[in-house]
This record gives structure tokens, C-alpha cells and sequence, in this order.
């Protein structure tokens, strides 16, 4: 009898929580993995979440304040 595959436990994303100037947070923002693992971690990811505002920003008509803060939710 064939067994079982496992699921791994690793999934696609990281989930992230963005803290702005102004105070407001925007909780589990998702980044694939491969840019949380390279070398250049810290800029890659602020920069997914600043294209992701930036698209966010331009379907709402309103635009997000600058990141303060980003946290590994």
C-alpha cells in the first residue's frame, strides 16, 4: 500500500505586518518566499510592499503614507 505524502509546512509567503508613519497598520501582507531568503532581504521586501501600495493606492484612489515600520507576522 502506496503511503501518505507529507505536506510541507513551508508555504509560498511570508506574511508581514506594515506599521506607516501616520500610525495605521496594515496586518498579514503577503511576500513570496524567494525574496524573503535572498541576499538583499530587508530592501526586497519593503519594495514588494511599496508596489503593492503603490497598486493598492492607484484602484482606491488613495494613496498610503510612508512605511515606518515592517514586522515578520
Amino acid at each position: 500500500m502506496a503511503k501518505k505524502s507529507k505536506k510541507s509546512n513551508d508555504s509560498e509567503y511570508v506574511l508581514f505586518n506594515v506599521v506607516y508613519e501616520d500610525g495605521s497598520l496594515s496586518s498579514n501582507r503577503r511576500i513570496p518566499r524567494t525574496m524573503v531568503e535572498g541576499l538583499d532581504a530587508d530592501r526586497d521586501i519593503r519594495a514588494a510592499i511599496e508596489a503593492q501600495d503603490r497598486e493598492i493606492a492607484e484602484k482606491s484612489g488613495r494613496p498610503r503614507g510612508p512605511v515606518k515600520r515592517i514586522e515578520r507576522a
